[in-house]
Formats: C-alpha cells, structure tokens, sequence
C-alpha cells in the first residue's frame, strides 16, 4: 500500500466535470467556500496534487466565468451528457490528450478529497498497464453501512481487479451475519487511460448500470479491468446537501483548510 503510493504518479491530467443545476443543492458548484467558490476549491485542491494540467469540464458559463477569473483552466462541454464519464470523453478530445496519457477524475463537489488519493490514483493505474480504469475503497465498519443503499459495495479478485460494484449488501454471508473485514465502500475517485476514455460512449449499453445506477458497471460489463486499492487516506464526504455545505464550511474556517 505505501509502496504503491510512491510510485511514480507524475504526468497525469486531472479533469473535474461540473454542471451547475443540482438537485438536492441548486447551484452548489458556485456555493461560497471560504471567499471562493466551492468549484474553485476543487480546482485548487487538484493542483496541489502535481498533475500537469488540471480542467474544469463543463456546459456553464456560470462555472466557466468562476474557474477562470481565480486563474483556472475550463474546457467547454455539451449540455447533453448523462454522466460525468461522457463529458470526460468529450473533454480529452477537445484537449487533444494523447491515448496513453492518464487522467484523474476528480468530482467537482469534493473539495476536501485528499491530495494523496489524486496521486495514489494516477500511480496505481501508471502500474498496471493491462487496466483501463482505476479506482479505491475504504473499509466498511458497521453492519448499517454495509446495509445501506446509498453506500456502494465493491467485490474484488486477489489480484486487485473489480469483479463487481453494487448497492447490495455484497458479499453476503450465508450463514447470517456480516462480512467483516470484508466489506469494501467505493470510493467515487476514478483514474482512466484516455484511449478508454475515447471508447466510453462506444461502448454497449449495460442493463447492470441501469439497474444498480452506477456506471462503472457498464465498463465492467464490456470487458474492461478496473483495477482497485485501498485509499491511502480517508475520504471525506463530499457537498451533496445545505448540511453538507455547512459541514465543508466549517472544515474549511478550521485546520482542514492547511491539509
């Protein structure tokens, strides 16, 4: 594990899609975090990380006007996408990245996600050239969080290749009882070789995707090795809620802010 994160991660791109209606939280990529905008705090967060460019991909004049006034980079989007991996695809063509470059997925609402998971990312998937995506997880601590819809469970082989991702209380245990120690939570952090990238919108349609709303299943369901690690640091949440945003807020008027 902290072999790994010292892997060579440099030479990655990050790319942060971004759209500006919301719905449990209207335009919360604009919220005030600390003088700035809550977009703007992500945008910082990832260029702590070393990568070598780091964009905000989005539709919104709005987000683009906010990114670009505190010195960001935007490339401009469709309105059209259905997810945050389709206007990734967009994205690289329009930057022109070559296929064997990596790019970290950093969500536009995760503006505590943790500098070391950004690098941990692009030198996991630097280290396995026969993966297309990469992703990590933490531990599952309670029976409730295993339970829980909301939270997503990730199966994996001895190898560290995803063989599943559900919101099914996964694996289950026969006998009764709960698989401790076992028990994976995603961690909604993606890397991806841009060539795959190239492909996402190509690929078949995934009746598990739809079922379970979780589209790394349609990469799985294609074929495709996601490979996956333990997180090297605990993820915060990210700004789902006006709870959520207090919470950020306060992290961020606090010590949180120096990390």
């Amino acid at each position: 594990m902290t072999g790994l994160a010292q892997v060579d991660s440099d030479n990655f791109h990050v790319l942060i899609p971004a759209r500006l209606e919301s719905t449990r939280l209207p335009r919360k990529a604009l919220a005030d975090l600390g003088g700035r905008a809550l977009i703007v705090r992500v945008v910082e967060r990832a260029h702590a990380a070393g990568a070598l460019s780091v964009h905000v991909a989005t539709d919104s004049d709005e987000i683009a006007a906010s990114v670009e006034s505190a010195g960001g980079s935007v490339v401009r989007t469709a309105a059209s996408h259905d997810s945050g991996t389709s206007r990734l695809a967009e994205a690289v063509e329009r930057l022109g990245l070559e296929d064997d470059a990596r790019v970290v997925n950093v969500q536009g609402d995760e503006p505590a996600v943790p500098i070391a998971c950004i690098r941990q990312l692009a030198a996991l998937l630097n280290a396995r050239t026969d993966a297309e995506m990469a992703t990590l997880w933490t531990p599952i601590e309670t029976l409730e969080e295993w339970r829980d819809p909301n939270v997503v469970k990730l199966v994996a082989d001895a190898s560290g290749n995803a063989l599943y991702f559900s919101r099914a209380a996964v694996p289950a245990v026969r006998d009764g009882g709960w698989p401790v120690g076992l028990a994976r939570r995603h961690v909604g952090l993606y890397a991806y070789r841009v060539g795959a990238l190239r492909r996402w919108d190509q690929l078949p349609a995934s009746r598990l995707a739809e079922l379970e709303l979780l589209e790394q299943l349609k990469a799985l369901e294609a074929g495709w090795r996601i490979v996956v690690a333990e997180g090297a640091e605990p993820m915060p949440p990210g700004v789902d809620t006006p709870a959520d945003l207090d919470a950020m807020r306060r992290w961020f008027s606090g010590a949180g802010s120096g990390h």
